[in-house]
């Protein structure tokens, strides 16, 4: 229905500023529908590695599924020609969820399906388990299923994927990916038929969509990100990330200055493969302990731990009063300040 209304004035000059406020109003709209940017809320779990020390499990695991061990249990298992799972390459692209802390909902086909992913600057494919995967993981998680969705593709393609803590194996295809108001079409993604071990299992995310450069891609074609440039979806090439320790948000498309202060140190990616930068050095209590002479560094939002070279990180947990296990878990530290 059309509805009108009638709006009186004493004086001109309260005609004039009406009319004034309405012009900022409809400026303020139509620079809002020009400059698009998308809001992801995400939600804050308990991470693999506490929820399988929790049960007992962490130990065991963590023996099993190392990379190398797990190769050889399994290489009978990978089709041939997918170098990624070979033996000796286990520490070539590893990326590790163990640690992941927050997951957000996106959906692929149509109509939608609905997945929980983490939101991963340490790689760069985006893959959901398929309604045919095998494995026990794929279990207790939600499944795409091809064969509903009109906007779907097949591609055709085998990938393999190589996790410090897990393999995953599939298909790849082509279909429409929502995340909240925004959509991208004719989006690649893996559907994962094949996670063997009980890595996934007591995940609470589905599926991972990766930000990081396409060269550590697996899956042929363009990532989410560089699809989204590709499509114009956004007039600004950023992405920025807020979290706290309850929830946080993915801001596809700029920047929220309300929820931070001062200005933005911008620092140059050296290597464009991960968010690579080089970090200067590394201070604890106002003193200088390692990479006095700069040492390089990635943003990783796929783990909440600090990771680096042994040596280093035995300095970093000794002043912080840390104590190591053999499997490179800390059991106990306590800060001075």
């Amino acid at each position: 229905p059309l509805y009108s209304f009638c709006v009186c004035f004493r004086t001109v000059n309260e005609a004039l500023l009406f009319l004034f406020s309405c012009i900022l109003n409809l400026f303020e709209v139509f620079y809002l529908c020009l400059h698009q940017s998308f809001r992801v809320p995400l939600k804050q779990m308990r991470s693999l590695r506490t929820e399988l020390r929790a049960v007992g499990l962490l130990d065991q695991v963590l023996k099993e599924n190392h990379p190398d061990t797990y190769n050889r249990r399994y290489v009978q298992c990978f089709p041939p020609g997918l170098t990624s799972l070979s033996l000796g390459r286990s520490s070539e692209k590893i990326y590790n969820y163990m640690d992941a802390q927050f997951y957000g909902d996106i959906s692929l086909g149509t109509p939608q399906q609905n997945f929980s992913v983490i939101f991963d600057t340490g790689s760069s494919d985006l893959w959901v388990p398929s309604f045919y995967c095998v494995s026990q993981a794929c279990a207790g998680h939600k499944h795409f299923k091809a064969f509903e969705s009109t906007s779907y593709n097949p591609d055709g393609h085998v990938f393999g994927i190589q996790y410090a803590m897990g393999h995953l194996m599939g298909v790849t295809a082509v279909d429409t990916l929502t995340i909240g108001n925004l959509t991208i079409l004719n989006q690649k993604f893996g559907e994962s038929v094949y996670e063997p071990g009980s890595v996934f299992v007591l995940t609470k995310f589905d599926g991972v969509l990766g930000l990081a450069y396409p060269s550590l891609g697996q899956i042929p074609g363009n990532p989410f990100f560089d699809n989204l440039m590709v499509q114009k979806k956004v007039d600004e090439a950023v992405f920025s990330f807020y979290l706290n320790n309850t929830e946080g948000e993915l801001l596809i498309g700029g920047i929220d200055e309300t929820l931070y202060s001062g200005p933005i140190h911008w620092v140059p990616v050296t290597v464009k493969g991960y968010w690579q930068l080089k970090m200067d050095r590394v201070d604890v209590q106002g003193m200088n302990s390692f990479c006095s002479n700069s040492c390089q560094a990635i943003v990783d939002t796929g783990s909440s731990l600090i990771g680096g070279p042994t040596h280093a990180i035995l300095t970093l947990q000794q002043l912080i009063g840390a104590t190591p296990t053999n499997i490179g878990e800390v059991n106990y530290f306590k800060l001075q300040n």
